[in-house]
């Protein structure tokens, strides 16, 4: 998918600067499974990611974007990690600092494939079999896989 209308026209008002977004992972369990995908422009294999649009409500994003990404139709069970991702400076001078929010969800039904484009592959992988994912992402599959009804929040100060 490309980049949304409505960054594209805040880029029109405030050009490279960082511009600051919220994004989501839905983190998506079935049995001993998490969903992964391969994403077309850097290659990384991640969780479901995207941008909230706005007015959204973020556990609605998450299911949105594993049916626009995956073909999956998932339920969004608890928000289990909340961090800032380091300032990303896009080739062509864009900054964006995102603040994701991470969600253990579960697999309703649906085959995976890579619907929009920003995957070039999609499918399951065993909870204990997860090399080669970094660590960043490693740790969103960790909030959710591990969550025990608390919300982990960054406290750097």
């Amino acid at each position: 998918m490309a980049t949304p209308e409505f960054i594209l026209e805040l880029r029109r008002f405030v050009g490279n600067r960082p511009l600051s977004l919220s994004g989501v992972t839905a983190v998506i369990i079935r049995d001993e499974s998490v969903l992964l995908g391969r994403r077309s422009d850097n290659g990384a294999l991640t969780p479901i990611t995207g941008i909230i649009d706005p007015g959204e409500e973020p556990a609605v994003a998450a299911a949105r974007e594993a049916l626009e990404e995956a073909g999956v139709r998932i339920r969004v069970d608890s928000l289990t990690w909340v961090h800032q991702i380091p300032r990303v400076t896009y080739d062509n001078g864009d900054q964006t600092d995102y603040l994701d929010l991470t969600f253990r969800c579960t697999w309703l039904d649906g085959e995976p494939y890579p619907a929009d484009g920003e995957m070039t592959s999609v499918g399951w992988y065993r909870l204990d079999e997860l090399g080669g994912i970094g660590h960043d992402m490693q740790q969103r599959i960790a909030s959710a896989v591990d969550f025990r009804g608390t919300t982990r929040f960054e406290n750097s100060v």
